[in-house]
């Protein structure tokens, strides 16, 4: 195959519209640049890029890694040209106003027109906002999370200095209610993080009856919506996460990142608040970069100074072409997605050579082969997960609990309470298109780890 390259032409085309903008400047004679040295370096940094896995192609179903649209690569290259700083408005005019309209739209995304949010760098700085605007305003308060919410909040927690605890899950992965509620009994919580798409299983926490539970307690709830937040536009959730996604609206916070299901370059994260009062929060004096204007300027209500203008322009330009709309081309893709996992999934549960955890809610699948223990199994996956690299198909490994896998065979020797399981991550809408090659690759794998253990007992 061969990489996109189709764009590059409208690519020059906007840069040299771009370049018309500073036509009125004096010229000035720019360092001079070896075209011959420079050419011998970009093939050098081509020939070092070769050793990466083929994250853009769909037989690349591991981790969470999913291509920028070619519009947004090429606006993000574009901005580079000026390399302007979404700090404040002095470094980042025209990115800052791009920045506050893409916000903008992706909170309107979640019902909200009146509220506070920027970019950051990704969902960990995200979600560090986030837990210190909950901190500061419920000082003292703890921090409550499922034991499958993503591991940054315990150590966001640790370093803002807030205490946190984690509340069970139930046999989807989803925060167990129950355990929540008793909990909350004993007092003393100030938010409670709900996880809008687990990283390991794509499971989604029951909003609304934690929202009940709020009505009850008065924490404020965070929703973490890094990974999943985008699948409020998708028609074909299951029942749970429709619910929960029907609700997001209602939550304090909100943070999602782009840079996963948005088509954007990394680092893009974004973080919004339902109250824009907590604005106060930042407030800071900055006399030399605040000068310029008595607008608002983005550095006034984030943690994070220098911020790239670029990102602002990659996601402005994407939004522009695939607006964030239920029905539309975006949220089509979101949906083929999905369906791609629900395929993978229908196979896997058919075939009695492998035990599957429960059915997927986002575009996350989790399964592991049989055998007679669940060292063997683990054992398995990663011997599968091998063999499949071997043969092109790129997946990931996992280990969950043995209770996420409600299926397993009684006869199972449950000698570890953690399972080494395969996990696919179906982000890219062509997936849906390649599952029946997907599945070929992985019987090969599979039938050849078994000849291989098949071999070894017989020498053994």
């Amino acid at each position: 195959m061969q990489l996109e390259q189709e764009t590059l032409a409208a690519f020059l085309d906007a840069l040299k519209k771009l370049d018309t903008g500073f036509a009125g400047l004096p010229a000035f004679d720019a360092h001079a640049i070896d075209q011959k040295q420079l050419s011998e370096v970009l093939t050098a940094a081509a020939e070092r890029l070769h050793d990466n896995y083929p994250y853009f192609h769909p037989l690349y179903a591991g981790q969470m890694l999913k291509p920028p649209h070619p519009v947004a690569r090429l606006a993000y290259a574009l901005a580079m040209w000026i390399n302007p700083n979404n700090h404040a408005l002095d470094g980042g005019r025209a990115t800052s106003a791009m920045e506050k309209e893409a916000v903008g739209q992706i909170a309107s995304m979640f019902g909200w027109e009146n509220f506070l949010g920027h970019l950051c760098g990704g969902g960990t700085m995200a979600n560090l906002e986030a837990l210190w605007v909950a901190g500061q305003l419920r000082p003292g308060k703890k921090i409550l999370a499922s034991t499958q919410a993503h591991y940054t909040h315990n150590r966001i927690s640790s370093v803002l200095q807030l205490e946190f605890e984690s509340v069970p899950v139930d046999s989807e992965a989803r925060m167990d209610i129950d355990a929540l509620r008793r909990r909350l009994e004993h007092g003393d919580v100030g938010t409670v993080v709900v996880t809008m798409g687990t990283t390991a299983t794509g499971s989604v926490d029951p909003l609304p009856e934690i929202l009940e539970l709020r009505s009850k307690f008065g924490f404020r709830a965070h929703a973490d919506a890094a990974y999943g937040g985008y699948f409020t536009l998708s028609d074909n959730l299951g029942a749970n996460a429709n619910a929960a996604f029907s609700r997001i609206t209602e939550v304090d916070s909100i943070v999602i990142d782009p840079h996963k299901h948005g088509l954007q370059p990394y680092g893009c994260g974004c973080v919004l608040f339902r109250d824009p009062n907590v604005g106060t929060l930042y407030k800071h004096n900055s006399p030399y970069t605040y000068f310029s204007s008595a607008e608002l300027h983005l550095g006034e209500i984030s943690l994070e100074c220098s911020r790239p203008g670029a990102s602002a322009a990659a996601l402005w330009a994407t939004q522009k072409l695939l607006p964030l709309v239920k029905r539309g081309e975006f949220a089509q893709r979101l949906e083929r997605s999905r369906s791609a996992a629900l395929a993978l999934y229908k196979k896997a549960r058919s075939d009695d050579r492998f035990v599957t955890a429960f059915a997927p809610e986002l575009d996350i699948v989790v399964f592991a082969p049989q055998a007679a223990s669940i060292s063997e199994i683990s054992a398995q996956s990663r011997s599968i997960f091998a063999a499949a690299a071997q043969r092109g198909l790129h997946l990931a490994v996992a280990d969950l609990p043995v209770t996420l896998f409600s299926l397993l065979p009684h006869s199972v020797r449950r000698d570890r309470e953690t399972i080494t399981c395969l996990r696919s991550v179906l982000m890219k809408p062509e997936h849906l298109d390649w599952i029946d090659r997907i599945w070929e690759i992985l019987m090969s794998a599979t039938d050849a780890t078994h000849v291989i253990r098949s071999a070894t007992n017989t020498i053994g």
